[in-house]
């Protein structure tokens, strides 16, 4: 008579972080496509300047972008569980909101 074998337990994932590893901040990003990929570079760009740096590019097939925005909606709706609601300004959309370049406020006017 043989005892069944226990299946081991699914682990989680266990990624490696490289101490050298550059952290990026991005305050801008372009998303382009093609049928088999998604493109997103990430920039950051500074008050009152014209041209903003990639920092970083990432290409992902399109099932994984959307597992992505899966992903960032679930994080997102936990972050607003724990500390209030992200509000967006009335009257444009999310992306001009979070990634458009800065420009300068006009000067007023003389009459």
């Amino acid at each position: 008579m043989t005892t069944p074998t226990p299946t081991p337990k699914a682990q989680g994932l266990m990624l490696e972080v490289p101490a050298n590893l550059e952290i990026i901040y991005a305050n801008l990003a372009r998303i382009a496509h093609s049928p088999s990929d998604i493109v997103m570079d990430f920039a950051h760009l500074l008050p009152g300047e014209a041209r903003a740096k990639v920092g970083a590019r990432i290409v992902m097939t399109p099932l994984s972008a959307k597992l992505l925005m899966r992903a960032l909606h679930e994080n997102l709706a936990r972050y607003e569980a724990a500390f209030g609601e992200i509000s967006i300004p009335a009257n444009s959309t999310l992306a001009e909101n979070l990634f458009r370049p800065f420009q300068p406020p006009e000067a007023p006017k003389e009459p």
